[in-house]
């Protein structure tokens, strides 16, 4: 193999942690043809450059949990602190300022089956204006599938080689209270040692160790990697409210889905039924999106767009504290 490009070992090295967050830096160094140590400096160097860091995530269903869209539209004096509460909010997964800065969106998860907590404080709070929530009722891309599965740097082989992902969990598991505690620590730093994660469990490393890799077969644990949006040049990003026929909303979820600037799609309930994030390279790149792909759709009546303005909260973490990126998707 010809040597790396810096740059391309990075992506690929961020392409690794996708496919396996908690890869060793060897295992992922013998598919990338490079040495251990070379793989462990980039990546400490990308925690630095690019706010590079590994998350542990669960499948909603799969713990029993459903994920909420809200949209949250506020006086604009009190628009950074609604968006600074949201993002502290403990089921507040992702929150995005959009739309001149008019806007808040939030995807939330709650705990019991039910409407999330945030959905009955929201309207007593001075300032807010409407809100409008929307039930995620299935994902057509997301999760483990990560925007930079769509770029692949890493070949069908490497790929492969660090693969494949576990099946998603349809019914759901009882969480024991060692699990919690393990899944607890992985949010925060989906790397974290088994011996950090035996201290938080209050068990044995090797308990710790089995019961990580269980989680993670059955498909109830997935790894995400946060990073700034820079290093795959995809700066502009957009929120997509779609209203389409429903015998064509599978199909178009579908298709979506599979458009290399989706980087996230669901179905919802509401006024419009499908929900997208477009990730592209300008704002030039993305009005070639709506007018070309997007537009051929079939069964699309009408479309919403709403430009990111600023990210507060990605995939659990606060936006700007250590260790945190600005990369966006759902």
């Amino acid at each position: 193999m010809g040597k790396l490009d810096q740059d391309d070992l990075d992506r690929k090295i961020i392409h690794a942690l996708q496919i396996d967050g908690r890869a060793s830096f060897r295992r992922i160094a013998e598919v990338l043809d490079v040495s251990p140590q070379t793989v462990n400096r980039r990546y400490a160097q990308l925690r630095t450059s690019a706010a590079l860091k590994v998350v542990g995530l669960t499948h909603p269903g799969a713990v029993g949990q459903e994920r909420w869209l809200l949209r949250v539209r506020c006086a604009p004096s009190a628009m950074g602190a609604v968006a600074q509460a949201l993002a502290r909010h403990e089921e507040a997964m992702w929150v995005h300022v959009t739309s001149g800065g008019t806007e808040i969106v939030c995807v939330a998860h709650n705990n019991e089956d039910a409407e999330p907590l945030l959905l009955g404080r929201l309207p007593r709070t001075p300032q807010v204006l409407a809100i409008t929530a929307h039930c995620i009722l299935h994902s057509y891309y997301g999760g483990p599938d990560g925007f930079v599965n769509k770029i692949s740097p890493l070949s069908e082989e490497q790929v492969e080689a660090l693969g494949p992902l576990p099946a998603e969990r349809v019914d759901p598991i009882a969480l024991t209270d060692l699990d919690r505690a393990l899944l607890k620590v992985l949010r925060s730093d989906g790397r974290a040692t088994f011996q950090d994660l035996a201290r938080a469990g209050g068990c044995a490393q090797s308990t710790a160790q089995r019961r990580v890799a269980e989680l993670y077969q059955q498909g109830v644990l997935y790894f995400d990697v946060d990073h700034s949006e820079d290093v795959f040049s995809r700066a502009r990003n957009a929120m997509l409210w779609l209203s389409v026929a429903p015998n064509r909303l599978d199909s178009v979820g579908r298709a979506l889905a599979a458009h290399s600037e989706i980087s996230f799609a669901a179905s919802t309930t509401g006024t419009t039924n499908l929900f997208a994030v477009v990730s592209c390279t300008s704002t030039r790149a993305l009005h070639q999106y709506l007018t070309g792909p997007l537009a051929a759709l079939p069964g699309v009546s009408a479309a919403e767009t709403a430009p990111v303005i600023r990210m507060l909260k990605r995939s659990g973490q606060l936006v700007g504290q250590p260790g945190t990126g600005r990369r966006t998707s759902g």
